[in-house]
């Protein structure tokens, strides 16, 4: 097993099992979408703030990912967040991911990460608020999807230097969207959730997300 297909198994089907922890609160009025799915290694605990906020905090956890965002995906979508706190001791993720159908692909534009900065088969670059990200594209073979076991292709976008945290800012994800149809890598027609997220893989530590 690689190093990207071991960080990316966060990111498998969000109803595999729910997070231990708080759930107080709603999504906003802006999302409609909580994310929370772990494999029950370690200790995650997720608490589902009000007006788009969530927080997690996770000790020597195995995978996780936790975010709020939308039902239903957007080529268009401007996601706006506030990561007020991202602090990964070890791999972790902070991004806006999301999955497509027909075809089948499984999309992640990454703002910040923790020891582990993910890669692929490099296709280019795209500048989009204030920073140049790199893009790639994987393959996962025989592996969980939103359709059960399936093989599929990975579209990423990975910013170059970290976003620093504290601050309202955004991902546009229509420059991510275009740049990889000009690199060949289109999404499916069917859109599935979206959301900002956080990941952790084998790590520690702490993030607090506001998301509309």
């Amino acid at each position: 097993m690689n190093k990207l297909t071991k960080k990316v198994l966060a990111f498998l089907c969000a109803a595999a099992m729910s997070i231990t922890g708080l759930f107080t609160g709603t999504v906003s009025a802006a999302t409609d979408y909580w994310q929370n799915w772990t494999d029950g290694g370690g200790t995650v605990n997720a608490t589902n703030g009000s007006n788009g906020n969530f927080s997690v905090s996770w000790t020597n956890c195995g995978n996780f990912v936790v975010g709020k965002g939308w039902n239903t995906g957007n080529a268009s979508r401007v996601a706006n967040y506030n990561a007020g706190a991202f602090s990964p001791s070890g791999n972790g993720y902070l991004t806006l991911y999301g999955w497509t159908r027909n075809s089948l692909i499984e999309y992640y534009v990454v703002d910040s990460w923790g020891t582990y900065r993910p890669t692929g088969t490099y296709k280019g670059t795209v500048t989009s608020d204030g920073g140049t990200y790199d893009i790639y594209t994987a393959m996962r073979y025989n592996a969980p999807s939103i359709d059960g076991t399936q093989t599929f292709q990975q579209f990423w976008s990975v910013r170059q230097a970290k976003r620093a945290t504290g601050s309202n800012v955004q991902i546009n994800f229509a420059n991510h969207v275009n740049a990889w149809r000009n690199n060949g890598m289109n999404l499916g027609s069917s859109w599935s959730y979206q959301a900002v997220c956080v990941e952790g893989y084998q790590s520690s530590g702490y993030a607090n997300v506001t998301v509309w």
